[in-house]
């Protein structure tokens, strides 16, 4: 199976991109499901038909879901979800905000990635494109498998072993000063069973022959630099990004005096987002004069974004941003196949860095993890520039 996640910042167009891509993938014959895992769902909105929690079919190959987190959780973590609702009623909770109370904060992250190994492991579908939730949420969505496993490992299993152990001696006198019970050894080995799951998945995600991200952006200097802050994060975890879709660009036609500021600027953006992301492939998307609701416009989108292509390839399968640990510190390293012979000059403020390579120029959004060092300076090696950073700045 296929597996492409589309992100970006709210509003940039990544539900449309991603049913266009559906929709495209299924004229080609691959059995495609579109699923939605943004909590402000819009994708019934985007093919203009009524999507639920289950599979629905949308046209020949093609179906769509939204994600429910309550059903999810009914689904797959009902015991649990009761042992909640009982605690939160022993504390004076009536039933409905026990009800939803029970849905913990970032639930809706856990079982996004549940659904997602479901259908991967079930193998129903040739292509899964994932509307995923705006740029902050996915970060944390994606970053679930490497940071969960430090906690269950470390904390979770031994504190499960203590409780089990504990429970028939402080039973007999909790329950009655609770008023709920403790939880039994079924119900604290659930999660850990989702986190098996989760950790199975991890290792899909970060396989590039079968996931790609696809980055959604629009030429605007806010949205460009969270694209990029993205892109950081991505590949912190390993997670490949395959496309750049640069969206929303007003066309050459739009010769109205109102739009002028707004094109010189853009036309400044859109190199930007070349450049800044290269040697990743960038598709531009022009602003449409109507929104794009249902088949009819998202048919003329599809044609845009591939034209005769089939967007179920990977268009770009090495890793153009990678770092690495070193014995003092960290190691930067880029991909820049045409990497010029000449000298460069790096300037850092903050969490941005700037790179100049004789006329080329590059900016960057680094993660926290290297935002407070210093760099110690760059090298070649081969067709990557590998930028030093080591010791905290003050």
């Amino acid at each position: 199976m296929r597996l492409i996640l589309m992100t970006g910042k709210g509003g940039v167009g990544k539900t449309s991109t991603a049913a266009a891509t559906g929709l495209r993938c299924a004229e080609l014959g691959h059995k495609t499901l579109v699923l939605s895992t943004d909590p402000a769902h819009s994708l019934a909105d985007s093919f203009d038909v009524p999507l639920g929690h289950e599979p629905r079919k949308v046209c020949e190959n093609l179906w769509g879901a939204e994600l429910d987190v309550l059903e999810e959780l009914e689904q797959n973590w009902g015991s649990v979800k009761r042992y909640m609702t009982e605690v939160l009623q022993a504390r004076g909770l009536d039933g409905v905000q026990a009800e939803e109370l029970s849905i913990l904060p970032g639930m809706d992250e856990i079982f996004g990635l549940v659904r997602v190994f479901r259908h991967h492991k079930e193998g129903d579908y040739d292509v899964l494109i994932i509307d995923s939730a705006p740029t902050g949420t996915a970060l944390r969505l994606l970053s679930i498998p490497e940071v969960g496993g430090w906690y269950m490992r470390r904390l979770y299993k031994p504190l499960e072993k203590v409780a089990v152990y504990l429970r028939p001696l402080v039973e007999p006198i909790f329950k009655p000063l609770a008023g709920f019970s403790l939880p039994d050894k079924e119900m604290m080995d659930l999660p850990y069973e989702f986190y098996e799951q989760i950790e199975a998945l991890g290792r899909i995600l970060t396989d590039n022959s079968v996931t790609s991200v696809r980055l959604v952006t629009n030429p605007e200097k806010m949205v460009i630099k969270e694209s990029l802050r993205a892109q950081a994060y991505l590949s912190l975890y390993n997670i490949s990004i395959d496309m750049v879709v640069s969206n929303r660009i007003i066309p050459d036609e739009v010769t109205d005096p109102y739009f002028q500021y707004w094109k010189e600027n853009q036309k400044i953006y859109r190199q930007e987002i070349i450049d800044s992301f290269s040697p990743l492939p960038v598709k531009e998307v022009p602003l449409y004069t109507r929104e794009i609701c249902g088949l009819a416009t998202l048919e003329k989108l599809k044609e845009m974004l591939y034209g005769d292509e089939d967007p179920s390839q990977v268009y770009f399968r090495q890793n153009p941003y990678q770092i690495k640990q070193t014995a003092g510190g960290f190691d930067l390293e880029l991909l820049l196949p045409a990497l010029p012979d000449e000298s460069v000059q790096l300037s850092k403020s903050g969490d941005e860095l700037n790179i100049r390579i004789g006329n080329h120029r590059r900016n960057m959004v680094l993660p926290q993890s290297l935002a407070t060092l210093r760099t110690t300076g760059a090298r070649r090696e081969g067709d990557r520039l590998v930028i030093g950073f080591s010791e905290r700045l003050p």
